[in-house]
């Protein structure tokens, strides 16, 4: 029997068609993976699940009875409950106290008895949770398994995880996937949304592949593989394969000694790295959400302040200097930032606009020529396919993904000697994803040295010669690409150290 089942389900925002006459049907005691590309209406179709939004038109029924859901408390009452990707957590709250909050009947009289029922469930599911630990000194693993408990404990028996592996390290991972076929075991239907093709081929029962809004197809997970699910997302076949291009290393165009930053809090964010770049050599940079990543490219940019030690770029030392100054001293350096439209892109420009604003400085006279900047756009749209009525159109009436495309050709287009890329292909459909990865050897093949701060370590493994981990501002470990694994990459990435940090730091001095 489907435990859910979605009829002619359509949603529309505005002019956008997020999801088109969608069927979705989900049995008890079964993983059921929902499988599509950053905007192909994933998120959009659980949300209406979860009584975020109200379906324009279609049914949804739970248990062969048609339902109502217009509100959380609503789906709630019949047994849905959804895990999102940003938790709804009290930091300064314990987890009992989370699980507590809101609930009715839940004062002190009776804190030992909801304690006892909350502790039987964590048994059942095996999920392992602290009652007394605060959500502050909680993991990012730890407080999704307190999400996990807190929807059981309001009586879910239907789950849906979002994105749930997104800031997880790969041990994390594996223990929720272990808690997801316990809940399957024990009779429960979960909802797994991801884009990650991997991940669904491990662990789910069934898929249903969404593209531009519409289904595509419902399948056995047992009876399909990456390539078919490539094309499916996409709609034609895929290439996916990553090589790690070979080159001759330069010599070392950027070194970070002791790099310390301080946030408004007073808080170190960033603890005396040290690390360098060669020419023709892709650093990848890997670590949870938070982790430093961001103020480390904002301050090699001049973006962040320093307050202590030194960015020798080209053997002169760049700390102090505003991103201007950088550029008016010849240094040639290209920063993709993870806040496209906050620091890339000016939103109401157009795109021609925006590629002056790169080297406008650099022209002679009062008169901007703004031929070779509409040169480039045309050159950038044609290369990396990107969506727009015109190279004049608005940078904000694009879609996430072009914008990022935008962005990262104009970043290339400057043919720098170091590239700071973060996060380039978050947002953007696999076949352009691949094709960033092919621009970035490009580069790499003509001597530049690139910084890649990725979230797929997949992805790192395979495109990058080495590999840096940060964890709470602090370098655990730099690692040889080739030779690492998701699984010690995994470990560093939750604090533990290389065995021979010092050792790997002379070696990148040398």
């Amino acid at each position: 029997m489907d435990v859910i089942s979605m009829k002619g389900i359509t949603k529309i925002f505005g002019s956008v068609v997020a999801n088109k006459d969608i069927d979705f049907e989900v049995r008890f005691g079964e993983i059921h993976a929902l499988l599509g590309e950053n905007g192909a209406g994933k998120s959009t179709l659980v949300n209406m699940l979860s009584g975020i939004y109200t379906p324009d038109s279609g049914s949804i029924f739970i248990r062969e009875k048609e339902v109502k859901l217009t509100s959380p408390r609503a789906a709630i009452d019949v047994g849905i409950g959804m895990i999102h990707q940003h938790y709804k957590l009290v930091e300064i709250m314990t987890a009992l106290e989370n699980i507590m909050l809101g609930q009715k009947g839940g004062g002190f009289l009776r804190a030992n008895i909801i304690r006892e029922k909350i502790e039987k469930l964590s048994q059942r599911f095996q999920l392992g949770v602290d009652l007394d630990k605060k959500v502050y000194e909680m993991s990012v693993g730890e407080k999704q398994t307190l999400e996990i408990l807190k929807v059981l404990y309001r009586g879910a028996n239907i789950l849906i995880l979002d994105e749930p592996t997104a800031v997880l390290t790969p041990q994390e991972t594996e223990k929720l996937f272990q808690v997801m076929n316990r809940m399957k075991d024990e009779g429960c239907a979960v909802i797994f949304i991801t884009h990650k093709m991997n991940e669904v081929l491990r662990i789910s029962d069934r898929l249903t592949v969404l593209r531009k809004g519409q289904k595509v197809k419902t399948l056995e997970t047992k009876s399909t593989n990456t390539k078919e699910l490539a094309e499916l997302m996409v709609g034609h076949p895929v290439n996916l394969a990553i090589n790690r291009v070979e080159t001759v290393k330069g010599k070392v165009l950027l070194e970070v000694k002791n790099l310390t930053c301080v946030n408004e809090e007073k808080v170190q964010v960033l603890k005396g790295l040290n690390f360098t770049i060669r020419g023709g050599e892709i650093l990848g940079v890997a670590g949870i959400a938070g982790s430093g990543q961001k103020e480390l490219c904002e301050a090699i940019a001049g973006l962040y302040p320093v307050k202590d030690g030194e960015i020798i770029f080209d053997e002169e030392n760049i700390v102090g200097l505003t991103p201007r100054q950088i550029i008016t001293k010849g240094i040639s350096m290209s920063f993709v930032p993870e806040d496209r439209l906050g620091m890339g892109l000016v939103a109401s420009m157009d795109i021609v606009d925006n590629m002056i604003l790169k080297d406008y400085h650099k022209q002679k006279g009062f008169l901007i020529n703004r031929k070779p900047a509409a040169e480039k756009a045309v050159k950038i749209v044609k290369q990396l396919d990107i969506s727009t009525p015109s190279i004049h159109h608005p940078i904000k009436e694009l879609s996430g993904g072009n914008i990022q495309k935008v962005l990262l050709g104009r970043e290339l287009e400057a043919h720098p000697k170091l590239l700071i890329t973060a996060y380039p292909v978050r947002g953007l459909d696999i076949n352009v994803s691949y094709k960033i990865y092919d621009l970035i050897n490009e580069e790499k093949k003509k001597g530049e040295a690139i910084l890649f701060v990725g979230e797929d370590l997949d992805v790192l493994i395979e495109l990058c010669d080495r590999i840096m981990v940060l964890c709470h501002g602090e370098i655990t470990g730099i690692v040889e690409a080739a030779k690492t694994t998701k699984e010690e990459l995994g470990l560093l990435m939750a604090g533990e150290k290389h065995q021979d940090m010092e050792g790997i730091t002379r070696d990148q001095n040398s």
